[in-house]
């Protein structure tokens, strides 16, 4: 016994600190238990009111955070339209014109592209300045300098990206365009209507041309719809942005007053498209040299200098003769 009390007196503070490590660990784990079972009560409680909620609003589930979060978003986007609407009719009209043009139909885009400048114009101003720290001292008489530029440039890119779309689906429909009124004059030539006539075509183009393809979809819906066969191609017209689909739209509609055939008037619209498709291939074709004359004197003719004149420098410098 006395052995065993001498160990305890030797060991006297790591037996103190066993007892106060259980006695904490024991503390902590009954804490926890007890705020796990005051959670899931909790949840058990709130997923009853919500149950009750539901039932009384005839079981829709409108309280979920995802729900309130889509109606908060729709109603912010509903009014920067409704503003932007109310302050500038021709401004508006123009942008939803451009909207329609790089294939962007929802009516909400507005409301999307005024938000997202808005963001961006915020959000690369303020990356600006969290970034002020790391440049050099030379440069902080700049600082809202850049923070001016970085929120401008956030301002711009929507419109710049616009621009994109609309000149990459312009090149699209310019390319696919003759396609299509050959095609058409293959049907009418067939017997096909002219409403039959677009939506083989349509059909026909959707894997080479799916932009222009959709549109002509989106063409034979509104003559589904009860439009006439004019309002429909001029829409057509409206929504690629090309002179040479309204001049179609108008020739459609000439043929139609006038009582002439439609075959031969897209005969002879084919033939001057497919003669003006080649006129632009020839008129790139003359323009190439004078476009390379000066990527040619820049980066070219350079090099050969030094390589032609290279030697003679090194002789003339070395006196070797």
């Amino acid at each position: 016994m006395e052995t065993l009390f001498e160990i305890l007196d030797e060991y006297t503070g790591l037996v103190l600190a066993a007892v106060v490590f259980i006695a904490a660990a024991t503390l902590v784990f009954g804490v926890m238990a007890a705020l796990h079972r005051h959670g899931a009560v909790r949840k058990r409680t709130a997923g009853i009111g919500r149950e009750s909620l539901g039932a009384r609003d005839g079981g829709s589930s409108s309280g979920s955070l995802r729900d309130n979060g889509m109606k908060a978003v729709q109603r912010l986007i509903d009014r920067v339209t409704k503003h932007y609407s109310s302050v500038d009719q021709s401004s508006m009209k123009v942008l939803r014109r451009r909207l329609v043009e790089a294939g962007i139909f929802d009516p909400r885009a507005v409301g999307f592209f005024f938000i997202a400048r808005s963001v961006l114009a915020i959000g690369i101003a303020f990356m600006f300045v969290l970034l002020a720290p790391l440049l050099p001292e030379s440069m902080n008489s700049m600082f809202w300098s850049m923070v001016g530029v970085g929120g401008l440039l956030g301002y711009l890119m929507p419109s710049i990206g616009l621009d994109r779309i609309i000149t990459r689906r312009r090149n699209e429909y310019r390319v696919g365009f003759p396609d299509f009124m050959d095609l058409l004059v293959v049907c009418a030539d067939a017997g096909l209507s002219m409403e039959a006539a677009l939506e083989r075509v349509g059909r026909e183009l959707g894997p080479s041309y799916p932009a222009l393809s959709t549109n002509i979809h989106m063409t034979n819906l509104e003559i589904r719809a009860g439009r006439s066969l004019t309002e429909a191609l001029e829409h057509f017209a409206a929504r690629l942005g090309l002179e040479e689909v309204r001049s179609f739209a108008t020739l459609i509609q000439q043929s139609a007053e006038l009582g002439s055939s439609i075959t031969d008037a897209l005969r002879v619209y084919s033939e001057d498209m497919r003669h003006k498709r080649l006129s632009i291939a020839e008129e790139k074709a003359y323009a190439l040299p004078a476009k390379l004359s000066f990527p040619l004197m820049v980066c070219v003719f350079p090099v050969l200098f030094v390589v032609i004149l290279l030697p003679v420098f090194v002789r003339v410098k070395l006196g070797v003769y």
